[in-house]
């Protein structure tokens, strides 16, 4: 029986060591993973964040007051034979905590107004296939004042973040 009792807790002192390493190995498998799991998918969105349907009440001819009511402050104005209000902003995103932010989506805003300060017409500016599109008309704007006014302000969106 002394024989058998010094193999008996050896055997139990080496199930009691593997027992105990495996729960560590499982604790230390569930920390990494609640770690990396809790900070995936991060988004920002950074400039004007346009109100859902918002676009949709601004008909053409609606007052500069209406727009202003309906949009808030422009980002920045301009004067292209009348004046344009630009809205302005970018959404990116990180996959996980420690890496950099990657831009998703640019747009700017352009609602053009004539001389009288009514809307004339509205535009939805983003990137696609590396150009300025207009998501509304869909087409690309090609020369000219508009064209030269939008192209510092995409590249002026990815400063936002700062």
């Amino acid at each position: 029986m002394n024989e058998a009792s010094p193999t008996c807790s050896r055997v139990h002192s080496r199930r009691g060591l593997a027992g105990r390493w495996r729960v560590r190995s499982a604790a230390a498998i569930a920390l990494v993973c609640a770690v990396l799991g809790g900070c995936t998918g991060e988004q920002f969105q950074k400039g004007y964040i346009l109100p859902p349907g918002a676009l949709e009440q601004i008909p053409i001819g609606a007052s500069q007051d209406q727009v202003l009511i309906v949009m808030g402050t422009p980002s920045t104005v301009a004067t292209l034979n009348g004046e344009v209000f630009y809205y302005i902003s970018q959404r990116s995103e990180r996959p996980i905590a420690f890496m950099n932010q990657r831009i998703v989506d640019q747009r700017v805003i352009a609602i053009y107004f004539d001389r009288n300060r009514q809307v004339q017409r509205l535009a939805n500016y983003g990137l696609q296939d590396g150009r300025i599109f207009d998501f509304i008309s869909r087409t690309t704007p090609t020369s000219g004042q508009e064209l030269n006014y939008l192209t510092p302000l995409f590249k002026l969106v990815p400063s936002l973040h700062n």
